[in-house]
């Protein structure tokens, strides 16, 4: 059985920036997370960031950008938070491969787990076509990473459509 990866926000835990979840309400994720399948994680509070803390984008690129040190992820308030994205990062694919996960279910738009779209990393809502730090890691590493409204997809690709 495919276990999945999935942003804990999506399971309504109150681990975003703001102090609130994100919950998907969906059948299958009730399904399968009765059967096990499912392994929550927030790569920003593996990184140790705090809850609530500043909203946070990526400057000057992607996720792939961050990992290859040509971009940085940086607070609402300027404070360069790029370290941390990128140890929860690490810790997020440690926890996938300990874990058997070949998918992950992750929020678009995040700069962790965004992986069809990120801010454009100057906080005023414009978005660009890319992944956030731990959704390129994942993806570099060989894990499927669906955005959260992408699930029919990933249904489609563990077998289990509903």
């Amino acid at each position: 059985m495919d276990r999945i990866l999935i942003s804990a926000c999506l399971l309504g835990r109150p681990v975003r920036y703001d102090g609130n979840g994100k919950r998907l309400d969906d059948p299958r994720l009730d399904r399968w997370q009765a059967e096990g399948r499912l392994v929550p994680v927030c790569p920003e509070l593996l990184g140790e960031l705090s809850v609530p803390r500043p909203a946070a984008e990526i400057a000057g690129g992607s996720g792939a950008d961050v990992l290859a040190g040509r971009a940085r992820v940086v607070t609402a308030t300027g404070e360069d938070v790029t370290a941390a994205f990128i140890a929860g990062a690490k810790a997020a694919l440690d926890l996938a491969r300990r874990s058997g996960c070949a998918h992950a279910l992750l929020i678009d738009r995040s700069p962790s787990c965004g992986s069809v779209q990120i801010y454009d990393g100057t906080f005023s809502g414009r978005r660009l076509v890319g992944a956030g730090v731990t959704a390129a890691l994942l993806a570099a590493h060989g894990i499927g990473v669906y955005a959260d409204h992408e699930i029919d997809r990933l249904a489609a690709a563990i077998g289990s459509e509903a």
